[in-house]
């Protein structure tokens, strides 16, 4: 029978992530919206998301954060055109982007000196073959395959060469060992649900020599530039960012970030994420048809949560259409790269109520298709 209750909001997408509860647009501060971002009043607001991002993080003493172009993919491809080719290299990548990473090292950086460990969609990679001694590449949270890194103990605290994480799905749902990151990057349209186009980077201070100390091999173009005459452009990390950004963009994040605040700050916001996949791990445990794509409990990520059910791939094609056609669940179809399967996000900026109401309709949706 079809059920009756349908979610109060149906967007499930794993980026763009669905705004946060209450959100309204006509709520957000736009007195920048006409002026320069280099205003008193821009470089303020873009200042803010800077130090607002870095309290609420908890960042150790040091770290910088900074606003940069093109969303994670900039921003981490910013600090790989950077600071590679120091010292030799570590990818780990065990599902889309991190695979994406290691193509760009391989064929567009052609680095010579370079390691590469990867998984197939579900595991990961064996972490502890990390070299302390060289910079090592991977993501925190493997968005496409919904298996994360359970902790960063495979991190040397005498390591020489830098950690460099792409975080997006990560940062504000997961506890993040800073002091064992070097480089972190992350997007405001993941667990805060903002906007696209923006990048956000985190420097430690380690990160920080590396950036002055080395001139890497190959041009960089503007929007990469991180130094000038040998010291970091330290406006970058103030607000004053490289090119213009979005000013609505930016009050959108800030809004984001006020709401984190109000709900309890980074542990509520975690406890929301966690919360939200054990909606769906109490679903698993009953459903004998339906089973995580991560293959270890510790490594099911709280926020792309991807799941493999024992239908054939057009099948599933069926029940992502039917939900979507029932105003349901928009956007829960797999990664194009990844298994045959659903991807439903569990971040902050979903409700369990939500989730426990997807729920009667993914079992008749099951078994539509399946009878």
């Amino acid at each position: 029978m079809k059920p009756i209750t349908k979610p109060a909001n149906p967007n499930f997408s794993s980026g763009p992530c669905s705004k946060r509860p209450g959100y309204d647009l006509n709520n957000l501060d736009i007195d920048t919206l006409g002026r320069s971002h280099r205003s008193n009043v821009g470089k303020l607001a873009l200042g803010r998301a800077c130090t607002d991002t870095a309290e609420i993080l908890g960042l150790p003493e040091g770290y910088r954060v900074g606003v940069v172009p093109a969303s994670d993919t900039g921003a981490f491809e910013m600090i790989m055109w950077s600071v590679l080719g120091a010292r030799p290299v570590d990818i780990f990548s065990w599902e889309s982007f991190g695979s994406g990473w290691l193509t760009d090292a391989t064929k567009q950086l052609k680095l010579d000196n370079l390691q590469s460990y990867t998984a197939d969609y579900g595991q990961l990679p064996d972490m502890t073959q990390a070299n302390p001694d060289h910079d090592t590449v991977f993501t925190w949270n493997g968005t496409t395959a919904g298996v994360k890194l359970p902790n960063a103990d495979w991190v040397s605290d005498e390591r020489t060469g830098l950690t460099i994480c792409d975080a997006t799905s990560a940062v504000f749902a997961m506890e993040m060992p800073w002091e064992k990151l070097d480089v972190v990057t992350y997007s405001w349209q993941k667990v805060l649900g903002g906007e696209g186009g923006h990048g956000m980077l985190i420097l430690s201070p380690r990160a920080v020599e590396r950036l002055e100390s080395y001139t890497p091999a190959w041009p960089l173009p503007k929007i990469f530039r991180l130094t000038k005459g040998g010291k970091l452009i330290e406006g970058i990390f103030r607000g004053e960012t490289i090119n213009t950004p979005s000013m609505l963009c930016v009050a959108d994040y800030l809004d984001a970030l006020d709401w984190v605040r109000s709900i309890g700050g980074l542990p509520a916001a975690i406890a929301k994420s966690n919360a939200n996949l054990d909606v769906i791990k109490g679903f698993v445990e009953s459903r004998p048809w339906a089973h995580f794509l991560a293959q270890e409990a510790e490594q099911v990520s709280n926020t792309s949560v991807c799941l493999i059910l024992d239908l054939e791939a057009d099948q599933v094609k069926q029940i992502v259409k039917l939900l979507a056609s029932e105003a349901v669940a928009y956007d829960i179809g797999a990664y194009r790269d990844a298994p045959a399967g659903l991807r439903i996000w569990c971040g902050a900026t979903v409700e369990a109520a939500d989730l426990e109401a997807l729920l009667p309709w993914l079992d008749w949706a099951y078994n539509e298709v399946s009878a």
